[in-house]
């Protein structure tokens, strides 16, 4: 019984982090469409952005999602390394607008959040 429960507790450690990954790459996705397309807070840097930039912001964020909803059985690492791809491509065009002040893109408190949950096992 107690290595059924081992079992399901490894079982239930991998559903998590493939969870907590894809609700991070996720929101990434969500909060950098905000910013792209002049919504909410970050109504600024829309303005700031030039067409080139926009949409090459736009195909990336459309790629990270087709991917994301083509990719239902992806497990965390898989999910993590196209979050990093996709932000790879907006962080450098999105830092340019922000040198001096913040983390240069969204999603940056989700990891420290990530790896709290993940210490406590």
């Amino acid at each position: 019984m107690i290595k059924e429960a081992e079992q399901f507790a490894d079982e239930d450690k991998k559903v998590k982090e493939r969870v907590d990954a894809k609700n991070s790459f996720d929101g990434y996705l969500h909060s950098m469409r905000s910013a792209a397309e002049g919504s909410g807070e970050n109504k600024g840097l829309s303005e700031k952005l030039d067409e080139e930039e926009k949409e090459k912001i736009m195909d990336a964020l459309k790629d990270g999602q087709s991917w994301l909803d083509s990719n239902p059985e992806a497990d965390a690492e898989e999910v993590k390394e196209k979050h990093k791809e996709i932000e790879g491509i907006c962080a450098p065009i999105v830092s340019k607008y922000y040198q001096g002040g913040g983390d240069g893109g969204g999603g940056g408190g989700d990891d420290e959040e990530e790896e709290e949950a993940h210490d406590e096992l």
